[in-house]
């Protein structure tokens, strides 16, 4: 049997990026749930390298960390000094001397790379038996770029580099993309024989295949079917063209699936990432982080979920949700925000400016509106008035309360944690609640209300306040019977207080 190739990935991601104007090294600018450098290493693990170096220099502590987090393998090495991208493979193999076969080095700013073409890179190269190999893309314009070289019979001659190009050398239109494959023994002898005699005085990658040809070596040239692949960046503006372009390619890729996305221009998808079949992402919406979208399901217009789980045939409707959880068929918005460890069973509601943090929602149970809802427990078809608030904080530490299955939460009530309110128990709008309601009872704290007769007339004389309570007055004399005043039904009667007739609604749905 034919044994497998001995493989090693090095990228390159020592450079500063100056244009970038950015105290974040270059290859950590995010883009649509990965870093430039996450997006490399991600296309290349493919290849099941048997090493994987990465050359830090600008920023390397930060980016060692970020190593640690993503690729964990991956063997940093510092190139202290920027002396070019020949120098930085040469400290990288002398970091692994045991590394045979195979050497494929990435730029680290190439993010649309995709894993199928560093394969057929890598294919090629080895399929050749070729001592280096480029990989090549044709390209509109290759302003800034290094340039292909042929001979006359269409072979590889040499690479150069813009700065060093001569004007029929900068014409041309196919151009290095930064992705190389190499025989690792000739690499080694190549890179010990390059020269700084340049326009940058650095030592070039690229200047390796030129004294390979000059060697007779054989080296190939491999064009990558997509040009828009080896696109990198020097600056934001470009940063944010490829960002465009990986947005394009994601949403289509989804549509493919079988997700209706409204307005592909304005929904943005991290390809971390994922969306089941028949969903529907309406415009303006964007979908970060690990956000799962189950089938069926209606997100959007201006959503935003970050590491959310949102079910089947759920709604999440201008919204805002981090960390959380949405279950089957429960509906979200508008202008709701979840926050870490907000669940929400099946079927359940959380509506308009509700906030949910680290609590359950239960089935069928609805928040329907103007609530914040912390630390808490809700049962199975719990109603929430609106304006409630879960009082979860005494200054030091957070508290739990728990409402139980079907209880009924009257409007404005403040429910100060630890607290527990029973099964099927109902608490009347406008209380405070401090001490545990027993299931099926009915939890009361409002003061009865007074009605100072003629208070308008003595202190607010002469306003419009006091006309209209004038001919109020007026009128009902002269019907023959007494005005009605609010209030006077439940004065000082506690059970009268908690009847939802006598009281105005205790909760809303």
């Amino acid at each position: 049997m034919p044994q497998p190739h001995l493989r090693t990935v090095v990228v390159l991601a020592a450079g500063e990026g100056k244009r970038m104007k950015s105290a974040l090294p270059k290859v950590l600018h995010p883009l649509l749930g990965r870093t430039l450098l996450g997006h490399v290493l991600t296309a290349a693990a493919p290849l099941a390298a048997d090493r994987t170096v990465v050359v830090v220099g600008h920023g390397a502590e930060e980016v060692r960390v970020h190593l640690t987090e993503i690729a964990p393998d991956a063997t940093p090495v510092l190139q202290a000094q920027q002396l070019g991208t020949g120098h930085a493979v040469r400290i990288a193999l002398e970091a692994v001397p045991e590394a045979a076969g195979t050497v494929v080095v990435i730029n680290g700013d190439v993010p649309l790379l995709r894993a199928e073409t560093v394969a057929a890179l890598v294919a090629a190269h080895e399929g050749e038996g070729a001592a280096a190999t480029v990989l090549a893309a044709e390209v509109p314009d290759p302003t800034g770029l290094d340039r292909i070289v042929r001979d006359a019979a269409g072979r590889l001659e040499q690479i150069v580099e813009e700065r060093d190009a001569t004007p029929a050398q900068r014409a041309l239109r196919e151009i290095n993309a930064g992705i190389y494959a190499f025989d690792a023994v000739r690499l080694r002898d190549a890179l010990g024989k390059l020269s700084t005699d340049n326009d940058q005085g650095e030592e070039y990658l690229t200047d390796v295949f030129g004294l390979l040809v000059s060697a007779g070596e054989p080296v190939g040239v491999h064009v990558a079917a997509d040009h828009v692949e080896t696109l990198g960046c020097n600056d934001r503006v470009e940063l944010a063209g490829l960002r465009r372009l990986l947005r394009d390619r994601v949403n289509e890729a989804w549509m493919r699936t079988g997700v209706s996305i409204l307005d592909p221009e304005t929904t943005w998808i991290d390809v971390t990432a994922t969306v089941e079949r028949d969903a529907v992402i309406d415009q303006n919406t964007q979908l970060r982080g690990t956000t799962a979208v189950g089938a069926q399901a209606v997100v959007g217009p201006d959503v935003t979920l970050i590491d959310t789980v949102v079910g089947a045939a759920a709604t999440v409707l201008r919204s805002h949700a981090v960390g959380a959880e949405v279950g089957a068929g429960a509906s979200v918005g508008p202008y709701a925000y979840l926050r870490p460890a907000a669940r929400l069973a099946e079927k359940s509601k959380v509506g308009t400016f509700v906030e949910v943090k680290n609590s359950e929602v239960g089935p069928g149970a609805k928040v329907p509106h103007l609530s914040y809802v912390g630390d808490a427990t809700i049962g199975a078809k719990a109603n929430i008035g609106a304006a409630t608030i879960f009082v979860n904080y005494d200054g030091v530490n957070k508290h739990r309360t728990v409402v139980g299955e079907a209880a009924f939460i009257g409007c404005d009530t403040s429910l100060i944690a630890p607290v527990e309110v029973g099964a099927g128990a109902y608490v009347a709008a406008g209380s405070a609640i401090s001490q545990d309601v027993p299931p099926g009872a009915l939890g009361v704290t409002r003061a009865p209300q007074r009605s100072i007769e003629g208070w308008v007339a003595r202190k607010r004389a002469g306003t419009v306040s006091a006309a209209a309570a004038e001919r109020a007055l007026a009128e009902g004399a002269s019907a023959g019977g007494p005005v009605a005043r609010e209030g006077e039904a439940i004065h000082g009667d506690a059970e009268t207080v908690g009847r939802p007739s006598a009281a105005g609604d205790t909760a809303t749905e």
